[in-house]
């Protein structure tokens, strides 16, 4: 199993004391797309992505939405994505220049990860692989194909399509607006970007409101809940500090999309908090054409720390 991890999850693994269980759990990570995995896919409307900017170096965490089927298996080891980022005005044929992460998308060879997250069943899948352009949009081989538990997945119901939408003017600076910082302290689920060398990881995480904690406006926090042990994104933290963070408005299909880098904080009794430094955040309003239901809260969502 140790094949499975780089050397930075396994320091993390080593340091928290979980190697053994995390031999154990990394027996599902997989190369391969089970048709469990690709039925599952082709059911979403809405795919997380991460990878880093070629030209920037940063990373970005991105949403994709379309009809359900607009990701999908196309063999094996393969996904094939139609159009680009959902924050762009227009689904186009390739991911549009106005995406942060449209340039990554767009370059062949570019490592990332993507999550596919059902909130009306609590399950997620996570491709990690090697993306490269397609004239429909792009497509990702995959090297690393696995499903997580629902633990800290708040459970959302149903949702709808707002035909026609114009995303409002995207607002980017160097910190978080007062607003910003309201939006992300009453966040219940955020999405985590990382990179690593030869990799690329995206990952979701999720609280009660307050579980992101706003520090300043340069600086956000939370804490690292016990999860599957594999220690995928603190691992590739421990190896490249760079991250990326996307947050949701589920109601208004607003997107907040933060870059720059984090760092884990251990305490001698086990407790873990990532510290994410502000480098960029850039806002759209309406981004996304998804409009979903009131969230019904995970029964394992500790309550934030004060």
């Amino acid at each position: 199993m140790a094949g499975v991890y780089h050397a930075g999850s396994l320091a993390v693994q080593e340091r928290v004391g979980v190697r053994g269980l995390a031999d154990h759990v990394g027996r599902s990570i997989g190369s391969g797309i089970k048709a469990v995995a690709a039925a599952f896919l082709e059911q979403q409307p809405l795919l997380v992505a991460g990878a880093a900017d070629p030209g920037t170096g940063r990373v970005w965490a991105s949403a994709l939405t379309g009809a359900p089927g607009f990701a999908r298996a196309t063999g094996p080891h393969r996904v094939s994505v139609a159009g680009g980022p959902a924050s762009a005005a227009s689904s186009g044929g390739g991911p549009p220049s106005a995406d942060p992460l449209a340039t990554a998308l767009a370059t062949p060879g570019t490592e990332v990860g993507t999550i596919a997250l059902d909130p009306r069943t609590r399950r997620r899948m996570r491709l990690n692989g090697v993306a490269e352009p397609t004239e429909r949009g792009f497509a990702v081989t995959a090297r690393q194909v696995f499903a997580n538990c629902p633990k800290y997945l708040q459970k959302r119901e149903s949702y709808e399509v707002v035909a026609d939408r114009v995303p409002g003017e995207r607002r980017r600076g160097a910190s978080l607006t007062a607003a910003q910082a309201a939006f992300l302290a009453a966040a219940d689920t955020a999405f985590v970007a990382t990179v690593r060398p030869g990799g690329a990881d995206a990952s979701h995480r999720g609280g009660l409101p307050g579980f992101l904690r706003v520090d300043s406006p340069h600086e956000l926090s939370w804490r690292d809940y016990p999860g599957n042990a594999m220690f995928l994104t603190l691992g590739n933290l421990a190896a490249d500090p760079r991250a990326g963070l996307l947050v949701l408005d589920w109601e208004t299909g607003t997107t907040l999309q933060l870059t720059g880098e984090a760092r884990t904080e251990f305490t001698p009794d086990g407790e873990r908090t990532v510290r994410f430094t502000i480098a960029e955040a850039v806002e759209t309003p309406g981004a996304l054409p998804l409009r979903w239901s009131a969230p019904q809260y995970s029964p394992a969502n500790p309550l934030p720390a004060r």
